[in-house]
């Protein structure tokens, strides 16, 4: 009996390289993700995991190197990839001058969700922000904005998600009903793409992890198999030794 294919790859990055001018934020890096996966990229600041989400993402080009989204081009497929992709950061991309309800209705429109008006009730439903649908964004906390952003970024019900920082600023309240939401997504087999500074959450939250240094992976593992403390002492040990390779002699 034949053994089964594994999973398509969703996310592929061939020699992926970004310069601004002489800072060579994304060095080379090559990638694959698979569908269904939940991957977590982990790094310190500067380290190029932000970068890397952004040209992944397609709201920034790479300088060298090539990228497929389910098998398509982003200088082909524009469109049809940006129709798979949903993306949640710490910036929460909203209007702040349209409520809740315009804000979801809009971006619905500009997936061409079928019906804006109800896929935007039922989000506002979903994500506990019936109450304040027809508020201005703007005049949500932190927190409320982070939930809305949620919901906008899940309109058109994408099968690929990228996350970059998103748990930033949270207060505890909305910071778990994110980490409900993107249970339900892993449990739904979505792809998630996960940038975080936290470890321990993001072990949690992912299926196999990717260590980040001055743009280049250098360290990988599964998650479940990965103990966060010594991670954590193992992954600046990890650090070290590449800036130290890293140092002109």
């Amino acid at each position: 009996m034949s053994e089964a294919s594994p999973p398509a790859a969703i996310v592929g990055a061939e020699g992926l390289t970004k310069r601004f001018g002489p800072l060579l934020a994304v060095d080379r890096v090559d990638l694959e993700v698979h569908e269904g996966e939940s991957v977590a990229l982990f790094g310190p600041n500067g380290a190029g995991k932000t970068t890397l989400i952004r040209i992944l993402c397609m709201s920034l080009r790479p300088t060298s190197g090539r990228v497929l989204i389910a098998g398509l081009d982003p200088r082909k497929d524009d469109l049809e990839i940006r129709r798979r992709i949903g993306l949640i950061s710490h910036q929460s991309y909203l209007y702040d001058d349209l409520t809740a309800r315009q804000n979801l209705e809009f971006f619905s429109r500009l997936h061409g969700v079928p019906d804006p008006a109800a896929r935007a009730e039922e989000l506002l439903e979903q994500f506990e922000l019936a109450n304040r649908a027809d508020d201005a964004v703007g005049t949500f906390s932190r927190g409320m904005q982070q939930r809305v952003s949620l919901a906008r970024s899940l309109v058109h019900d994408p099968p690929l998600v990228f996350l970059d920082e998103p748990f930033t600023g949270l207060d505890p309240y909305a910071a778990e009903m994110l980490r409900r939401t993107l249970e339900v997504l892993r449990d739904q087999r979505r792809t998630l793409v996960l940038v975080t500074h936290d470890l321990r959450q993001g072990l949690e939250l992912s299926d196999r992890w990717l260590l980040l240094s001055r743009g280049r992976i250098v360290h990988k593992g599964v998650s479940k198999e990965t103990d966060a403390d010594s991670f954590d002492a193992a992954s600046f040990r990890r650090l070290a030794q590449d800036a130290r390779r890293a140092r002109p002699a």
